[in-house]
């Protein structure tokens, strides 16, 4: 039996909507959780989950700090909103975490995102962005937020070239973070019309 089923037998997940055992998330909160929306960001078309409240919110931020169980869960959420969403030429960028937050909890959580609709969509994932300015969003003012731009790098220009983009990303607040990536990506020539976010606040 491997450490992971171990601790799971031992430290059953109980479902973060109704404290129900054996699943981070229930069925049946999934199914309330998962409210699909298209929102459009300055030209960018968003496909979101639902919304950054309640249970998707407690969900997002467990995430966020290091359950990989819910992040699974989440990924198969964001899967189905994405379904006849994502083109079979598309190329899939996740938008990169901070270092630091790599660092504290193990993973990159919007690359395990695009990783699982990568193999659900089967295109490919292209780890082409990087962070050149460490200044996280989190905790920042709506302004503040929108002025932030020039954070991001293309790490593989000509590889983006010509392809046709979607961005992955956690948290949809104000859109420049997604927007800041696009400008990066498509002064390297690539196309950019969609995102795939869990939630929209």
């Amino acid at each position: 039996m491997s450490v992971s089923r171990a601790l799971s037998a031992l430290f059953p997940s109980t479902c973060l909507g109704c404290n129900r055992v054996g699943s981070p998330l229930c069925a049946a909160c999934a199914s309330m959780t998962a409210r699909s929306r298209t929102l459009d960001v300055a030209g960018l078309r968003v496909r979101a989950v639902g919304r950054y409240a309640g249970t998707l919110r407690r969900a997002v931020l467990a995430y966020k700090r290091g359950r990989r169980d819910v992040g699974d869960v989440l990924a198969a959420l964001l899967v189905a909103a994405a379904a006849s969403y994502v083109r079979d030429d598309a190329v899939i960028v996740p938008v990169p975490t901070v270092a630091a937050r790599r660092r504290t909890r193990g993973f990159d959580q919007s690359a395990r995102l695009a990783r699982a609709c990568g193999e659900a969509f089967d295109v490919p994932v292209l780890l082409a962005l990087a962070q050149v300015a460490g200044d996280a969003q989190r905790g920042r003012g709506r302004d503040a937020r929108l002025q932030a731009y020039g954070r991001f790098a293309c790490s593989a220009p000509r590889l983006v070239a010509g392809a046709q983009i979607v961005l992955v990303d956690d948290v949809l607040t104000t859109g420049a973070t997604l927007r800041d990536c696009a400008a990066t990506l498509a002064a390297c020539g690539a196309h950019i019309e969609d995102a795939l976010v869990l939630a929209y606040a």
